[in-house]
């Protein structure tokens, strides 16, 4: 798809339409006027399972099935009881039948779910009936796919549906909620109707050139664009914890041997996990558990003691921990207190230091040197607020340094109303937004001439457009809607 799609229709003053009918005629699904067919459960035994159909046989496909009513005269948004048949008219099995009519249903077409036993053999032969009908097997994320192409929801809320299905704690599942309710679009379209009113502005004056009539005022202009930079650059920034809040906070604790970060470990996670033992050397291999403080997760990783190893297999066990160290978003060194000097942590924490990783250091066996204090640690590598005393033994501190691992990551962000960003994809759309945005600013440093200058919001208009799916191309699409389970 070619940013020349904008520039024709701005160059007409008109207002950028969706391209929504245009990327139908490349997405790689089923043909959009045949009705598909798919399990809405998860596979295997379980009470019950739901089957979906959605497309404009929808109704009548299954009424040749369905002995109980007639779906095609009954209202939307009714749910019917009876009995599928099999096609030497004997009964597979009785059923519900939810009945959705188009445009008011999740896809905008005609749906029916018929919520079945969860016997794997009835859902296949009742799947079977409805493909011998005239059904389609429904690609994965197809019927998402149907919603948006229908207009019932934009690409990212789309995306968003994804998120929800696969969210594992409190703040992943609201942060997917508030995108598919189309909090995170809205100010994606505030942002490109700004910069759209203001393009067709200078689109307008190219066509009285002659005339040396301007259109834009020139300070407001430049004003829009440094707001919606910042305010785009704001979101670019909420990627980390929108990417913490999706995947979970990679976080690896690390340290010399004995130095209780197995035992640290098990405080955190209020259970015996990891080995604990006298015996230096006794973690060789990683033990990776989830904790949930408040809704967010922490991939804790719990790692091999950092020395000169004593043996080979040990000294697989250490090369493990610098790999996971430089894979991780966070890093909680762990010492003894009770033995290292300020010294020795400065030359662990100079090994370890790595920009892209916060810090925070935990300083054990507090029970064993209760007098010891932060400014004996602070060097270079290690400020105040870093340093946190404990007892794992004891469980002293424990839950504080829960509450500040939250707080380091997530603050008082996940209780604001702001938009946080959680798609790598949107990320990449936002990056090349700023790009855009800084070459208007520069060209109009420079006193570029308008033309150029409409170019670069034109660019700007087309990555916001990327994200909520005005403009579109039938690979983005694919690449989105492949990742998602049949079914949904």
């Amino acid at each position: 798809m070619n940013p020349g799609i904008v520039i024709s229709s701005l160059h007409n003053h008109q207002v950028v339409k969706s391209l929504r009918n245009l990327v139908c005629i490349f997405v790689p699904m089923s043909n959009r006027n045949s009705t598909i067919v798919a399990l809405a459960t998860p596979p295997g035994t379980g009470a019950l399972g739901i089957i979906r159909l959605s497309g404009p046989d929808s109704f009548p496909l299954v009424d040749d099935l369905f002995v109980g009513a007639h779906l095609q005269k009954a209202d939307s948004h009714t749910i019917h009881f009876g009995k599928i048949m099999d096609a030497q008219g004997q009964p597979i099995d009785e059923v519900l039948v939810f009945l959705f009519k188009g445009p008011h249903s999740y896809t905008g077409e005609d749906v029916i779910e018929i919520s079945c036993h969860g016997s794997s053999y009835i859902l296949q032969k009742v799947i079977e009936r409805c493909l011998d009908k005239g059904a389609v097997m429904a690609q994965p994320g197809e019927f998402t796919l149907r919603a948006f192409l229908h207009g019932k929801m934009d690409l990212s809320q789309a995306e968003a549906v994804s998120d929800l299905i696969a969210s594992q704690s409190a703040a992943s599942h609201k942060m997917a909620i508030e995108q598919m309710r189309g909090g995170y679009s809205n100010k994606i379209q505030e942002l490109r109707q700004q910069l759209i009113h203001f393009a067709g502005m200078l689109e307008l004056e190219l066509d009285f050139a002659e005339e040396d009539v301007e259109f834009a005022d020139r300070t407001e202009l430049i004003k829009l664009v440094k707001n919606t930079q910042q305010t785009v650059r704001e979101l670019i920034d909420s990627f980390r914890l929108g990417n913490a809040i999706k995947n979970g906070v990679v976080t690896v604790i690390a340290g010399r041997p004995n130095a209780g970060k197995s035992t640290l470990l098990n405080r955190l996670l209020k259970e015996e996990r990891a080995i604990v033992s006298d015996i230096a050397g006794t973690t060789r291999d990683t033990v990776e558990e989830i904790l949930n403080i408040k809704g967010l997760n922490f991939r804790l990783i719990d790692t091999a003691g950092i020395r000169e190893a004593q043996d080979q297999i040990e000294e697989i066990g250490v090369k493990k921990t610098m790999e996971k160290i430089g894979q991780a978003s966070l890093l909680l060194y762990v010492f003894d207190v009770s033995q290292m000097s300020a010294a020795e942590v400065s030359d662990d924490l100079k090994k370890l230091e790595n920009k892209n990783i916060q810090l925070v250091v935990v300083a054990n066996k507090m029970d064993l040197n209760p007098y010891a204090k932060a400014e004996e640690f602070i060097s270079p590598y290690l400020r105040h607020d870093q340093f946190i005393p404990v007892s794992a033994k004891n469980d002293m501190n424990v839950e504080y340094l829960k509450d500040y691992l939250y707080d380091l990551i997530a603050g008082s962000r996940l209780n604001e109303e702001s938009v946080i960003v959680a798609n790598a994809r949107h990320i990449g759309a936002l990056q090349n937004t700023d790009q855009a945005l800084e070459k208007v600013l520069t060209g109009f440093n420079q006193q570029v001439t308008s033309d150029f200058i409409a170019m670069d919001m034109r660019q700007a208009i087309y990555h916001l457009g990327e994200i909520t799916g005005e403009i579109s191309t039938d690979d983005l699409l694919e690449h989105i809607f492949k990742n998602f389970c049949i079914g949904k």
